[in-house]
């Protein structure tokens, strides 16, 4: 999903992508049946490798939010039949097992499977937990589990689209009445105040002068004109400087207004087609700090509380907005097209969807268009509406 490193004592954290070379196959080792797929390549192939998993696992927030909602609240799994979506190293399931339940199945789609049934069988859990290796969606079990658990949010809670799979399995394997943890979701927007404005627009201009150079040069000393690809030189790094979303770890002093909940859904009844068409709304946020708005910033939050034939007795909420502090999933910022002057009891407004990318569905674009609704008639700077823009998370 992302890194988890540790958090530096900044305004904002960069997030560093994690593009490894993946390393050579132990020898006598079996292929993963998905290494021949482009979904493979794109997808599943950074879950195989334990650095990746270690980042989960350092996530103090994430971590702390699901050992809470399940070991805190034994009294739903004891006894019960559980399926753990994307295991990974195995951790939410050994919980589950340690909770009480009856029998784990912990389904995972990548060699990190050797991992999770490393860690059930030194846990001492192998008559317990059953790790199977395959898709979700080509999984069969032998019987109807009570719970689903699953870590499948990624970032701007959506982005991955791990919770199709989530969705297959509620249902075809969940008893009527069974929970699903987590159980509800919800994104949330919010005006900031950032200098990443200044720092992007400033190196999409140097990137604009360094092609007029280029041009020039292949003009001189090759004799071939290149002008005819400026508009599209422009236009390519125009996406990349400011119109693709940037993971951040935000301070909470970034916020310069209040959070509205955009987008909220019962992961017990959300559909497949609802996620890829239905993902969006209008956003109202009121400015608390006058001065400059330079982007919107996205983040969710996930509870755990059971179902209502399976309340959680200790509901638990996993957050990753800025005031909670660092998760490896951070927050996305999504640049405005040049900053706005607000005052406090401005209201910036908007409408936004969040879609899947064609070329590559688990990747999403963010559509917004907003504006600032003055709360008094004396204006304090430009506040010229922002066109619709399309931002790219990938």
């Amino acid at each position: 999903m992302s890194e988890g490193e540790a958090p530096l004592p900044l305004e904002e954290t960069v997030h560093p992508r994690h593009n490894r070379t993946p390393g050579p196959q132990a020898a006598g080792e079996a292929p993963s049946p998905l290494e021949d797929t482009t979904e493979y390549a794109n997808y599943f192939i950074t879950y195989a490798y334990l650095y990746h998993q270690k980042q989960m696992l350092e996530d103090h927030v994430r971590m702390v939010s699901y050992r809470n909602a399940i070991l805190g609240n034994r009294a739903c799994f004891e006894g019960k039949t559980v399926l753990d979506v994307g295991t990974g190293s195995g951790v939410l399931a050994i919980w589950a097992a340690q909770a009480g339940a009856r029998k784990v199945y912990a389904v995972e789609a990548t060699d990190a499977a050797k991992f999770a049934r490393a860690m059930v069988s030194h846990n001492k859990l192998d008559g317990v937990v059953t790790v199977l290796q395959r898709k979700m969606e080509d999984v069969e079990l032998p019987e109807q589990v009570d719970i689903i658990v699953s870590e499948w949010m990624g970032y701007m809670l959506l982005r991955e689209s791990m919770l199709d799979s989530v969705i297959v399995a509620r249902d075809r394997w969940l008893k009527p009445g069974g929970s699903l943890w987590p159980s509800k979701a919800t994104i949330y927007l919010a005006p900031i105040r950032t200098p990443l404005l200044e720092e992007r627009s400033s190196q999409l201009t140097n990137a604009l002068s360094g092609w007029s150079s280029f041009a020039q040069y292949m003009l001189d000393e090759h004799g071939i004109a290149v002008d005819c690809l400026n508009e599209a030189f422009s236009e390519e790094h125009h996406a990349y400087f400011l119109r693709t979303s940037q993971w951040r770890a935000l301070e909470a002093e970034a916020v310069v207004g209040d959070a509205c909940t955009w987008y909220a859904f019962d992961v017990a009844t959300v559909t497949i087609d609802e996620l890829k068409d239905k993902a969006r709304g209008r956003f109202e946020c009121a400015i608390r700090t006058p001065g400059p708005v330079h982007a919107l910033a996205g983040w969710f939050d996930v509870v755990f509380d059971g179902s209502a034939q399976q309340p959680a007795a200790l509901p638990v909420v996993l957050s990753t907005a800025p005031s909670v502090g660092y998760t490896h999933w951070g927050q996305q910022v999504f640049l405005l097209s040049g900053q706005i002057f607000a005052d406090k009891g401005d209201v910036l407004h908007g409408d936004a969807a969040l879609t899947r990318q064609r070329n590559n569905p688990r990747t999403l674009n963010f559509d917004v268009a907003c504006a600032l609704h003055r709360a008094r008639t004396k204006a304090v700077g430009p506040a010229k509406p922002q066109r619709k823009i399309r931002y790219a998370i990938d």
